[in-house]
């Protein structure tokens, strides 16, 4: 498209503290741009962009979208979600948002504004909103780019995983906490909760109801309690803004970009999101996935680690952001040719190819590029298996004769610190991103030995020996286990590490997470019901990782840690068979992994073929 050009923008009107009623009374306040001449709002009708968001409408980014999207001819509106800032009701974080999101497309659709159709946008929990809005197909809806969110199965990713809870639920709720209506409105119960140290509430899990740091704001209190409490998949994990994929069926069948980012927690909802859709809807339904962390897409670094300048979407994929989704919204609600349709459905960035040196920020440069494809995951990549060997081995060999199994004890008293991951909102108690796997006093619960990971007795460390050429993985990742256990219960966690050798920037080479995933052994046959495990009996069990991007280079070694703990990411098992969240019991276990010939564990590479 040609740069836009000053005489063509629109002057904007903003009309502020709109209150729309839902169906069951309860009022949200919109803040409506309008494009304006003088001051004065334009006749006519616009296409309309409609963000719904818990984090204020009046927000300075958001305001200045908003300002960007109604001066290229769009009626633009900013909704507080239920409960949130000026919007009015209960506070009950996700299951509302799709009868408030259908309702307000449906008021929309009676505004003298209104074009036809609405577009939405959004990251994080406005892409939640979305989706659980697209749930109920509202007939004015015309496009959606989700950005970082949409709960594909919230059950099994970005809120519980692999049977464990994902602990940046309770930062979340106390950050929001803080900015809650309560707290703005009463300077007691403000000062009370800014008063609490997050970190040592983090130590004295789990929380119990009126003894938390939420206590002074009950509806936040109540619905994390209750999520946490609520470990077997069900009805209650099945409703609209918790999981997609139980109405995919009826699933508004509109243009739809998903997208997210290798070291985001939503990069599985895209991705499943982006599967099962585009295999049901004309839409036409496209993928995104870059190499950030939640949200991150103007910066070049994921945790401590540089992606490079091609990283980031400005100058990269379009101007910036603004200009990418403006040329999408063009397409679908202006009917603009511009030729949106003829680029390839899927955009991802494949991490690695840097030199590996140290950069003037001191982080690691990883590097990057970009690439298109025709699908994902990628047909012409091979699931390989590489097998855990004896003595710390990681080969495509299968394992020979009746190896011992490797053991370690489990202490849930002392977990393994998380070191970076797919993780948002976790703030000031963990950190997302990329990062050498070495304790260090920045990351929460390391030990001040701050020693490698790898070198804990509780973490099991397989590799491969130094690779020959370049081998690119790109796609879901997943691990065979065959494990044992003194305990009725326990976890198993798998990471998995793009291993530089020894540089001079870093003597001792750097240990770069890509990817982990967790298994809570009870849901090893179901989500739905538990089933204990019998002590020292062998059991096959698989843990499902992230997908990732990553071409590790000649040189590099590609490794595998299983331990059982990763926190604070995931709560910790207590070895007991009971829910972490509502039970502090804890037995120290003795746990097993086997890599004999019949018991052959591996995990599973989705390998890119060198072109």
């Amino acid at each position: 498209m040609p740069p836009d050009r000053q005489n063509d923008l629109h002057e904007v009107h903003t009309e502020s503290g709109v209150m729309v009623a839902m169906r069951d009374g309860v009022r949200l306040s919109c803040d409506v741009y309008l494009p304006a001449k003088t001051g004065i709002p334009l006749d006519g009708t616009f296409p309309v962009l409609l963000q719904r968001t818990p984090y204020g409408k009046t927000r300075k980014d958001l305001v200045l979208e908003a300002l960007f999207f109604t001066s290229h001819g769009y009626a633009t509106v900013l909704q507080d979600c239920r409960a949130r800032y000026e919007s009015e009701g209960e506070f009950t974080k996700y299951t509302d948002e799709g009868e408030d999101g259908y309702d307000t497309m449906a008021w929309l659709a009676q505004q003298r504004w209104h074009g036809g159709k609405v577009g939405t946008y959004g990251l994080s929990y406005s892409a939640h909103t979305q989706a659980a809005a697209a749930c109920l197909n509202p007939p004015n809806l015309g496009c959606m780019w989700l950005d970082s969110g949409g709960f594909s199965n919230a059950f099994l990713n970005a809120c519980r995983n692999g049977g464990a809870f994902e602990l940046r639920q309770l930062t979340w709720a106390y950050k929001e906490a803080v900015e809650s209506r309560e707290a703005y409105a009463d300077p007691v119960v403000r000062t009370a909760i800014r008063s609490q140290n997050i970190f040592d509430w983090f130590k004295r899990l789990p929380w119990k109801k009126g003894h938390s740091p939420l206590q002074w704001t009950p509806d936040y209190e109540d619905y994390l309690l209750d999520i946490w409490a609520r470990e077997n998949f069900n009805d209650y994990w099945k409703q609209i803004g918790l999981c997609a994929e139980e109405y995919y069926d009826v699933f508004s069948d509109v243009p739809q970009v998903h997208m997210s980012a290798w070291y985001d927690p939503y990069s599985r909802t895209a991705t499943d999101n982006y599967v099962a859709l585009a295999g049901m809807k004309k839409g036409p339904v496209t993928l995104l996935m870059g190499p950030w962390t939640h949200g991150q897409r103007a910066v070049t670094h994921s945790g401590n680690v540089d992606l490079g300048g091609s990283a980031i979407i400005d100058n990269n994929l379009a101007e910036d952001f603004n200009h990418l989704r403006l040329r999408f919204f063009d397409r679908w609600l202006k009917e603009v040719d511009n030729g949106l349709e003829d680029d390839p459905p899927v955009k991802l960035f494949v991490m690695g190819g840097g030199s590996g040196r140290k950069n003037f920020q001191q982080r690691l440069d990883h590097g990057g590029q970009w690439r298109s494809e025709q699908e994902w995951p990628l047909a012409r990549a091979l699931n390989t298996s590489f097998y855990l060997q004896p003595n710390g081995g990681l080969a495509a060999e299968h394992p020979q004769g009746p190896n011992p199994p490797d053991e370690y004890l489990f202490d849930p008293e002392r977990p393994v610190p998380t070191i970076g991951g797919n993780i948002s909102s976790g703030e000031p108690v963990m950190a997302a991103g990329g990062f050498d796997q070495r304790e260090s006093e920045e990351f929460f619960g390391a030990e001040q030995t701050f020693l490698p990971l790898g070198a804990r007795p509780d973490v099991l460390v397989f590799q491969t020996t130094p690779l020959e050429g370049d081998v690119e993985v790109t796609g879901p990742v997943t691990v065979q286990l065959w494990i044992s256990s003194s305990a009725v219960d326990t976890d198993f966690t798998a990471k998995l590490i793009d291993v530089y050798p020894p540089s001079t920037d870093y003597a001792e080479g750097y240990a770069l997470n890509l990817t982990d995933g967790i298994l809570r052994v009870k849901f090893r046959n179901s989500w739905e019901r538990t089933e204990l495990m019998t002590p020292g009996e062998v059991y096959n069990v698989e843990v499902g990782m992230l997908p990732i991007s990553n071409r590790f280079l000649k040189g590099h070694r590609i490794r595998l840690d299983i331990s059982s703990s990763n926190f604070p990411r995931f709560d910790v098992n207590g070895n007991t068979g009971e829910n972490p969240g509502t039970s502090p019991a804890r037995v120290t276990a003795l746990n097993s992994v086997y890599h004999d010939e019949n018991r052959a564990s591996h995990v599973l590479l989705p390998v890119v073929p060198n072109p």
